[in-house]
């Protein structure tokens, strides 16, 4: 890359949980890690990822009181584009639309959010196929959602499939953000793909599922960024019903997370935000009814306070934008991170057994699973719990 239940995210979340409670191991657990590390090379130190007492970096804020906008737009989707070209210049100038309503109507954003799919829409089809279906992240896209940044002095928020060189044959699900100088601030990688969740399986590379190689490439701190802006503490993820992931960022000081999900749950919205003591925005898609898709799935973004009170909601299927405003200053003051029993917890966690083993497509392009069925096929082959003693 040049420059989201329970979470499969063991190792860092272990790190996060080990710095949060302020101790180490117990002693039979570093007896036991003693007699089979003795000989092993020393371990590279593990930077802090949580402040022991609470606190969490910042930098000033330029304001007290933030603007958040999102929009719920249709994009097309490129599989059904005269050319994949064609398409994305179509979506791009459908979010520079959106844009320039967000910026000339109403309050002056300060965060403008689209969707998990604004420039790419939704396309079916095998591994192949979906390939071709996607951007890279900073390119000729990211470059005129720039400039509109720029234009409008905002920061713009959105998710698309990817690809990078990086990884050759993975479809990624990335989250830029582009700043008000028009620059890549931060590529949000998908944490994981909720699984078991529905018959279908998503084959999309995330974090987790490719874990080891990430965090050799990029770094453990990589795993839960947060960007600190003038604005506020912010994160982007795509990842639904799924508590542990956003515990993590709440540990690493987020203040508002930024949510691009499609067929999102609304309560999954409102509770993520109560129970981390944090604001959250979540925009989705909207489907047309040449899409076939009912209207119930579509729409329905939101934007909710720290105790889950939604602040600005379209809970229609239109294309729209909506509103609200952060009293980040004030909300900042004083505040700590959440006060989560990791302690009382931990016993019980240390027991448990994720179903599917972290790094499961880490592999060779042409060993990476075409469809959702084979998606499937291999989480049951890697499963744990459907094989004992693997």
């Amino acid at each position: 890359m040049k420059h989201t239940v329970l979470t499969g995210m063991a190792g860092t979340l272990g790190a996060l949980l080990i710095t949060a409670c302020g101790g180490a191991a117990p002693p039979e657990e570093q007896h036991d890690e003693a007699a089979t590390t003795r000989d092993a090379p020393p371990r590279e130190a593990v930077p802090e990822l949580v402040r022991s007492d609470g606190s969490y970096p910042t930098v000033p804020l330029e304001k007290d009181v933030v603007v958040v906008k999102v929009v719920q737009n249709a994009p097309i989707n490129l599989q059904d584009a005269p050319s994949i070209q064609e398409g994305l210049a179509i979506n791009v100038e459908r979010m520079a639309h959106w844009i320039e309503r967000a910026c000339t109507e109403g309050k002056k954003p300060d965060f403008i959010l689209f969707n998990e799919f604004p420039l790419t829409g939704y396309s079916a089809g095998t591994r192949e196929e979906k390939l071709q279906f996607t951007i890279q992240v900073p390119g000729p896209e990211t470059d005129r959602i720039g400039e509109l940044a720029r234009d409008c002095d905002t920061y713009i928020i959105f998710g698309s499939y990817a690809t990078d060189p990086d990884w050759p044959g993975h479809i990624l699900s990335l989250n830029p953000v582009i700043g008000r100088d028009g620059e890549v601030k931060e590529v949000y990688w998908k944490t994981r793909n909720v699984l078991r969740f529905t018959s279908d399986e998503i084959p999309t590379t995330t974090i987790e599922n490719v874990r080891d190689r990430y965090r050799e490439m990029y770094g453990i701190e990589r795993e839960f960024p947060v960007l600190r802006t003038e604005f506020g503490n912010i994160a982007v993820s795509t990842v639904q019903v799924d508590p542990f992931v956003f515990a993590a960022y709440a540990m690493r000081g987020v203040e508002i997370m930024m949510r691009t999900a499609t067929l999102f749950s609304k309560t999954d919205v409102q509770a993520i935000a109560f129970y981390n003591n944090m604001y959250s925005a979540m925009s989705n898609i909207t489907f047309p009814p040449e899409s076939g898709v009912p209207a119930s799935f579509g729409g329905g973004s939101l934007i909710v306070d720290p105790r889950g009170r939604v602040l600005a909601e379209d809970p229609s299927n239109d294309e729209s934008f909506i509103e609200a405003e952060i009293p980040i200053a004030e909300f900042r003051r004083g505040r700590s991170i959440p006060r989560y029993p990791l302690e009382v917890v931990k016993p019980v966690f240390d027991q448990y057994r994720q179903e599917v083993p972290l790094n499961h497509l880490d592999l060779p392009p042409e060993a990476l699973p075409q469809t959702n069925e084979d998606m499937r096929d291999l989480l049951d082959r890697n499963s744990r719990w459907m094989n004992p003693g693997t």
